[in-house]
């Protein structure tokens, strides 16, 4: 999710999400509270006063009871630890759903690895390539959609896959490769002196061979050629492994936050309602054979961004 959506925003904030919706075939909003969040209105509080938990909840608990969405997706910072108990007094069914941990990398501060020969790094234009790739490096990924019952995992990927051709067509994706196929990617987000990588990975078969610094480094690079100040990244509090290679590199954590799915609990399937088909949304993007670039170009192509994961 969008840094500046959890680490700047200093309100309560909902919002649908029609893209998801579309892609689920049911309503699903967003409801965001900021790291600095304030009371229900939105309203920062007065310098040098800290924001009211209690006020921000309330807040919350407006917006839930007044949503009319089938799933709500709540994200609040980690450290309200009572909250997730207060939510399951709403008339809805609370899942968690995840943890997510930001960090953050100071631009020109970061510890790459040797350069190695034979690895390039540079743009990658191509959406169905980089589509296809992000259905190989994120297959296995454990990412909040998948405890909820309501979802189906394949439509997940697929929007992991559309978001990701989203920037690859904006020109904002970067690959590393070693001449013959490409080995990982990042996609990325700029805005003022920040560089936001929004996804990134080795292919499974070339993980393990110390591959994800020299992406790393590419992004840093990226962010010192626009004069950017930091690069930052987020990712679910499980996944320790590429944690380490953050901590290894530079990055340090700054902020935590939950993610809750508030579900209509008539819809579940233990209270009687129906599951999500499995074949749902399935991937649109043919993964090439041998990790290929696929042969249609990214020119002319317009593709709708759709909300963060």
């Amino acid at each position: 999710m969008a840094w500046q959506d959890v680490i700047e925003a200093r309100a309560v904030r909902a919002v649908p999400s029609p893209l998801e919706s579309a892609r689920f075939g049911r309503p699903v909003e967003r409801l965001t509270v900021g790291a600095g969040s304030a009371a229900g209105s939105g309203a920062a509080p007065a310098q040098g006063e800290a924001p009211d938990p209690d006020d921000t909840l309330d807040a919350v608990r407006e917006a839930v009871l007044e949503s009319a969405a089938d799933v709500i997706v709540l994200r609040y910072p980690a450290e309200r630890v009572g909250w997730f108990a207060a939510l399951t007094g709403l008339g809805r069914t609370a899942i968690y759903a995840d943890c997510l941990m930001y960090w953050r990398l100071s631009a020109g501060r970061g510890r790459p690895p040797e350069p190695s020969p034979g690895l390039r790094t540079g743009p990658l234009h191509d959406p169905d390539a980089v589509g296809a790739l992000v259905a190989d490096i994120f297959a296995a990924y454990g990412n909040h959609y998948l405890a909820d019952p309501l979802l189906d995992p394949a439509a997940a990927l697929a929007g992991y896959q559309e978001w990701a051709a989203c920037s690859a067509a904006e020109g904002s994706c970067v690959a590393l490769d070693d001449g013959a196929r490409v080995l990982g990617i990042a996609t990325l987000e700029d805005g003022g002196p920040r560089t936001e990588i929004l996804l990134a990975g080795v292919v499974s078969a070339a993980q393990g061979r110390g591959l994800y610094g020299h992406l790393l480094k590419a992004v840093e690079d990226h962010a010192l050629a626009r004069g950017g100040g930091e690069v930052v990244i987020s990712t679910q509090s499980h996944n320790t492994r590429v944690q380490r290679a953050w901590a290894r590199y530079g990055f340090v954590p700054v902020q935590a936050h939950v993610t809750v799915h508030l579900v209509r609990t008539a819809l579940l399937p233990s209270a009687g309602g129906t599951a999500p088909p499995r074949s749902a949304g399935a991937a649109s993007f043919p993964r090439p054979a041998g990790g290929a670039a696929s042969p249609r170009s990214a020119g002319g192509t317009t593709l709708p961004r759709p909300v963060d994961a």
